[in-house]
Order: C-alpha cells, then structure tokens, then sequence
C-alpha cells in the first residue's frame, strides 16, 4: 500500500502533537538512537490490535454504510459519544470534506480515530508509552485480514515539526473557514489547549452544546474572505442540534459534543508533555553517560547541567499534571451527548466515590486540577530521573511545601482530595506519599 499522506487527526482545528525543546537539536534528533522512532520497538494499542488480526484471534467487521469504522472504534476501546466534527479542510482528504460533509474524529485515552465519508482509509493515531504519537492507516476495501499500515515521512512533515516542537505528537488548531471550510489563512489560526480563551477555540469544528454568554468560533464560516475576523458568533453559540446543517444520519451520532472537546484540548497536552520529557531525559541519560565515561566518574554520577534537564522536563509535566493556568468559565457548560457520563463513569475511584476524571463544568472543566492521566502507561513509562522528580514535586504541592505563585490556585482543599485520591488509587507511589501531611 502506498503512503497516503499526512495523518491529521483533529483538523479544523488541527490534531498533531507538542513538544520537545532541545536547543541545537535538528528535527530528525528522534529518528536516531535513544529515541529511534522510525525503527525502535513500539507497543501501541493498533500495534497489539494487528498481531491479533494476524494471529486469527480478532477480525474487524465491515459496515456497508461506515466501513471499517464501528469495528475499529470497538476493537480499540473508542467511545462512539467522543465524536467530534470537523468542516475545515485540513485533512489530506481534504477534497471529501465540507461543511456539509465534516470529518469525524473519536478517541480514547491513548487512540485517535478519524473517518471521512466515502474516505478511502480510516485514519488511527494512538500514543506509545515510550515513542509518543504513532499513525496508522487502514484501507476503506473489505478484506478477510484487515491490515493497519504505519504512516511516518509524511505524517511526520506536520507531526514533527515545529508546530509540535520537534516530537511526533498531536494539536488542535482553530481556523477561520470559509463556506467551502477552506482556512482563511492570512487571518491567522489559534493553537489552541485547555488554557486558551474560550473565543478563540474551535474554528472549522461543528460544536454541540450549551455555555451561555461565552462564545467560541465553532459552527460559523466566514462570511467575506476580505474580512475573515468579522465572524458573528451569536449564529454559531449554543448550538445543540445540527440536522439543518447537514445529513447527521451519516453519521454515528448526530453530535459534535463540547465536553469531548474540552477533555480532548487537554488530553493531548498532557500527551506532549510527557513525550517531551521521555525523550529529554533519554537523550539526556545518553550524555550524561558519554560524559561520565569521559570523564572517569561514576556511571550514575549527575552533574548540574544534567539534573537541571531533568528538572526542566518533569516541570513541565507537573505544570500540565496540575492544570496551571486553566481556563476559568464565565457561564457552565453542557454537552449534547453521554460522553460526560460515560467519561466520568470509567474512575478509578477512591474510597468516597471521588475520581480525578469528573468534571465540574462551571467554574472549570475538571472538579479536581490534577489530569486523569497521571494513570496512563506513558506516565508510567517516564524514565526514573524525570519521573521520580515529578512525583516528588506533586508530593510537595499537595503537603502544602511547595508554596509556588503558579500553583496558588490550588485550594487547601483541592490539595487535600487529590492527595486522597492518589494514595487510594494509584498504587505504584513512593513510600513517602503514606507519611503523615
């Protein structure tokens, strides 16, 4: 099969990855050892999902109507209430999407999927806990055995770039579309994440749901190419039913939920941020071995050049961890479909019924400022420098040690429950969490 082109997989606002600064590094960096992510060892969920279709063990149903799609989102664990629609055109199959044809994108803690109508592949991103963002294609043809194909050069071109700084990952994007949900480019575009202000996100997405007096650029066009900024966003706020749109019934679901748009503009994020840092502190553990073979020191000996990089990578991890600098809500908000309860639904819980999973929704997406992925397998996959720095530096915030301007929105309260919860639910913690406040 021939590569088909970029993987993009939120566009309209554009899915492609953050981030890794290392200064004097070129982008390739991470196709060389030790990263290698063209031909190092992966273990994704499509990865494992493809050894069993080849062992005979699971098989994928074609749909006459979706093709491959219902059986790829079951087979992966995707929530068909995530679905989100995207009109602008900045898919490589661009050429089949429109306002009146969007594109659908659904995922899951560590899978991304996109389909477009009559689409000549369905497209899958997922997160490996130590390579980042992989991208995959499968072929729209019925087949006995389905075969997912890893997509790199090209993919890579946009998700490896400097819009993600340097690392194969994800990021959302709003444009401001025309009425064939062409961007408008030289009005500029927003990248966009769970800090950004709520008027500046989801240009090119439809959006379904309730926020009150908070207006976003989500299902409007532009209405005078000369004027793109002029967008009247009263037409496009509190949308909840999208029927005189377009045909909802291709669709899975008729909606395009606000609440999965949210946890989704945080979710990759996150996702980045710990990219960043396991590949930080790989290349960093790599030269501070050189050096330290160079030198004649001890094999774990770390000089401050390299403890400040580490200390640079978990940083930003935790900042992401903790939710630093979210957005405050002017008005609550409300989706149109069960993603917020099936979202909530999924825990872990803690002995009072708590989960960093649910949601607020009035004052700030999540009821308690500490990401549910904290429990992922790429957080757990951090090498031990950054990851041992990073828990070590959560333990201190939530003791009330670290009195840092930038966490002092952390209530003494909110403080008090992540702690509670995290001792209760995430099993692998130092010893030292169990101490005494």
């Amino acid at each position: 099969m021939t590569n088909r082109g970029c993987w993009t997989v939120v566009v309209g606002s554009v899915l492609t990855w953050s981030s890794l600064v290392l200064s004097a590094q070129s982008q390739s960096d991470y196709e060389r050892p030790p990263i290698d992510y063209l031909k190092g060892p992966h273990n994704d969920p499509v990865f494992r999902l493809q050894k069993r279709i080849d062992a005979g063990q699971s098989s994928l149903s074609f749909d006459a109507k979706f093709g491959y799609l219902p059986a790829v989102l079951k087979s992966l664990g995707v929530p068909v209430t995530s679905q989100m629609l995207v009109f602008s055109k900045t898919s490589f199959q661009q050429d089949r999407i429109s306002p009146r044809r969007p594109r659908a994108l659904y995922f899951s803690d560590d899978v991304y999927v996109g389909w477009v109508q009559r689409g000549d592949v369905v497209e899958v991103s997922t997160v490996d806990p130590m390579q980042g963002a992989i991208f995959y294609s499968l072929d729209q043809q019925k087949t006995d055995k389905p075969r997912f194909v890893r997509q790199t050069d090209s993919c890579l071109l946009c998700h490896g770039s400097s819009h993600t700084e340097g690392v194969p990952g994800h990021f959302v994007r709003s444009v401001f579309p025309d009425r064939t949900g062409k961007p408008v480019f030289n009005a500029g575009t927003f990248r966009t994440d769970y800090t950004s202000p709520f008027e500046q996100r989801w240009g090119g997405w439809y959006v379904t749901g309730t926020h009150g007096r908070q207006r976003h650029m989500g299902n409007i066009m532009v209405s005078d190419r000369r004027k793109p900024e002029n967008l009247d966003m009263e037409a496009g706020a509190n949308v909840t039913d999208l029927k005189s749109r377009f045909d909802v019934t291709c669709y899975l679901t008729p909606h395009s939920d606000i609440v999965a748009l949210m946890v989704l503009e945080h979710q990759i994020v996150m996702h980045n941020r710990m990219t960043v840092a396991n590949y930080q502190t790989r290349i960093t553990q790599r030269d501070a071995k050189i050096m330290n073979q160079a030198l004649e020191r001890d094999a774990g000996y770390e000089s401050d050049s390299t403890r400040r990089r580490y200390d640079s990578a978990a940083e930003k991890v935790l900042e992401t961890l903790l939710l630093v600098n979210r957005l405050t809500l002017r008005d609550p908000v409300k989706g149109t479909s069960r993603f917020a309860d099936e979202f909530q639904q999924r825990g872990p819980f803690d002995h009072q019924g708590r989960s960093l999973r649910q949601l607020d929704l009035k004052a700030h997406l999540f009821r308690y400022p500490c990401s549910y992925l904290i429990y992922s397998k790429s957080f757990d996959a951090l090498p031990t420098p950054v990851r041992d720095r990073i828990l070590r530096r959560l333990w201190n915030v939530l003791i009330g040690t670290d009195r840092s301007e930038k966490f002092a929105y952390l209530t003494a309260s909110d403080r008090h429950a992540i702690l509670e919860i995290l001792r209760d639910t995430k099993s692998d913690l130092p010893e030292y969490w169990a101490g005494d406040r």
